[in-house]
């Protein structure tokens, strides 16, 4: 059997060398092809690896005949006995298309396959150190949707082995706007023979799945740093998308997420633009609970925080069985933290100077605690305050440098000539009515 599989070999790769040296490309791609079937069908797996480093190691080999033999043995790598059969298969695959520019894409899938089976046995490390050996933005007849999902797969990677700096480079090299386009109204690129822009498998999602994928990849990245606004906005681009919409049982969780995260976000610009936005939401009033806690952080009144942990105690807990999962670990405490900053800020703004021992009874904190609390958010730029510790005193009163001072003396003697000069206007008109009554 051997010995008949070797003669048809030899037999064809005659064949092949006499198309070859002729430059018929037909021929030869219909001699490689045919090479390659008599070793899968003869179950020939090392005969097939051995004549495929063969064939492409030829003397000037041609291009079309190497694509043709690398995309017909990619169909047999599913059909081999056991993993070792397919890893060196794909490993010999790998070996041919290595550093050739018109099989790129072959070589980038067949990345993919080993890092898949590197994965299934544990080696996390290696799958993903094969992965970003590819760069797939460079691919130019590779689909977008085949590239991103590539992209994606490579960062999913980096998280599993918390390689969290690789993970965000690789992540800005996807601009969220791509999820933005509308594929039937994308304008297609005219095919230039080889350069145009193959299809992508029928395995890669959609684009907006692909969406969803990113955007729960950006989640854990953000939950690793505890970036809360960040993961917020990312739930926030997940609970725009069309599927998510239309389901209710989808959207309730996610927006249930971006309500938590927009509390427990520190308190800046962007965070009470968001907040304003998700308030104003019409879905928000199929979760009442929800919408009482963002109005109570809108509303500039200080939250007691026993009775509010207390309301949504059960609600926090539950986040555990729903769609997204858990909170992180760091969020009931940073709860806690984000409803003091909330009461500071709320006294700022109803005083200018109040004593220690009051904004401590108004936190419901002791003296130390207020001042850590107090300290750390003037540290942090998000109010001015000075406290006088001898006297116990906290003012939230700007201070004024001398040429803000000396403007508003000015403004204020201009005010004060001002009311004296229509004080004797008014005096001098009173006193000449009397004189006109007293000569009547």
């Amino acid at each position: 059997m051997e010995e008949n599989l070797e003669a048809k070999v030899d037999a064809l790769l005659n064949v092949e060398k006499q198309m070859r040296l002729a430059g018929d490309v037909a021929g030869t791609k219909k001699a490689v092809i045919e090479i390659v079937e008599l070793c899968y069908k003869a179950r020939a797996w090392k005969t097939l690896n051995d004549q495929i480093v063969l064939i492409a190691k030829r003397r000037g080999q041609l291009k079309q005949a190497v694509t043709a033999m690398v995309q017909q043995a990619m169909q047999y790598i599913d059909d081999t006995p056991d993993i070792d059969t397919r890893v060196e298969l794909i490993k010999a695959l790998n070996n041919v298309s290595a550093g050739k520019i018109y099989v790129e894409i072959e070589r980038a899938r067949l990345i993919k396959k080993l890092a898949k089976i590197k994965e299934e046995q544990g080696l996390i490390a290696e799958a993903a150190e094969l992965m970003q050996e590819i760069a797939v933005e460079t691919f130019g007849a590779m689909a977008k949707t085949e590239k991103i999902a590539f992209i994606l797969e490579q960062v999913r990677l980096c998280l599993d082995r918390e390689d969290y700096v690789r993970a965000q480079i690789l992540s800005r090299k996807i601009s969220p706007r791509v999820f933005d386009v509308d594929p039937s109204k994308e304008k297609k690129k005219p095919k230039e023979g080889d350069n145009m822009v193959q299809e992508a498998p029928g395995d890669i999602p959609s684009l907006q799945e692909l969406k969803r994928i990113y955007y729960e990849l950006m989640i854990r990245y953000h939950s690793h740093s505890n970036d809360y606004l960040e993961i917020s906005r990312c739930y926030k681009a997940i609970y725009g998308i069309g599927s998510v919409q239309e389901n209710q049982s989808q959207w309730i969780p996610v927006l249930r997420k971006i309500c938590w995260y927009l509390v427990l976000s520190p308190h800046d610009p962007m965070q009470s633009s968001l907040l304003n936005a998700t308030l104003d939401d019409k879905n928000l009033s199929e979760i009442p609970h929800f919408r009482l806690l963002l109005k109570q952080l809108v509303t500039m009144e200080v939250i007691q925080w026993t009775s509010l942990w207390n309301m949504y105690k059960d609600e926090f807990e539950s986040e555990n069985n729903l769609l997204g999962g858990p909170l992180v670990p760091k969020a009931a405490e940073d709860l806690k933290l984000r409803i003091i900053e909330h009461n500071i800020l709320v006294v700022s703004k109803y005083y200018s100077r109040i004593t220690l021992k009051r904004l401590s009874d108004l936190l419901c904190l002791s003296l130390q605690e207020a001042e850590k609390h107090l300290s750390e958010m003037v540290v942090a730029s998000s109010l001015i305050a000075k406290i006088d510790r001898p006297m116990g005193i906290v003012s939230f009163q700007t201070a004024k440098d001398s040429n803000e001072v000396l403007n508003s003396w000015a403004l204020n003697l201009e005010k004060l000539l001002d009311l004296v000069e229509k004080s004797c206007h008014q005096i001098h008109k009173e006193t000449m009515v009397h004189k006109a009554v007293l000569k009547a």
